[in-house]
């Protein structure tokens, strides 16, 4: 008898960016104070609630760069991203083309991307979970926001309604 075992992909959408400078282009902009302190935070909470992930996946672009780099200092976590373009303002489609090749081995995997792709990947994805939670990222799935959903089976099965909505975190509701 095989047992397939659980499968949680944390959708992490980027933290807050600068627009101060119209002269850096949307792919160059760095976070902001607030986002620089978000990131940490979001960090913060994954070390505390163990959702350390194998594999990275990640937007090239500086926001998401940032975001994961100022997370992982703050989390502990020593996994090298892989920064794919297609992510830069990617569809859904283009994380499940991603996810659907990942090894089976990996248990937890991070997807750190932007808006409006990651929300409406983790909107269709979710076809379970806390009604509070469900409700609040259908509302605003904020800047470094993180849906953490859980299917059984492997990468490859993942498909709309499949998985289970486990959490819904918003940096603003976390504690300093």
């Amino acid at each position: 008898m095989t047992v397939k075992r659980m499968k949680t992909l944390m959708l992490l959408r980027h933290a807050k960016s600068a627009w101060s400078d119209p002269t850096v282009g949307d792919h160059d902009r760095p976070l902001n104070e607030r986002g620089r302190k978000a990131a940490a935070r979001m960090g913060r909470y994954m070390a505390e609630e163990a959702l350390r992930p194998d594999i990275v996946l990640s937007s090239t672009s500086a926001r998401t760069r940032e975001t994961w780099r100022r997370l992982a200092d703050a989390a502990g976590f020593d996994v090298a991203p892989r920064f794919e373009n297609s992510l830069y303002l990617g569809r859904p489609g283009d994380y499940l083309a991603l996810i659907a090749k990942l090894p089976e081995k990996a248990g937890n995997v991070l997807c750190l991307g932007h808006s409006p792709g990651i929300e409406t990947l983790a909107l269709r994805l979710s076809g379970d979970g806390d009604a509070e939670d469900l409700y609040a990222m259908a509302g605003k799935f904020p800047t470094a926001g993180m849906a953490v959903i859980e299917f059984e089976g492997g990468w490859a099965d993942i498909g709309d309604g499949r998985g289970r909505l486990d959490r819904f975190v918003r940096p603003r509701l976390l504690g300093d």
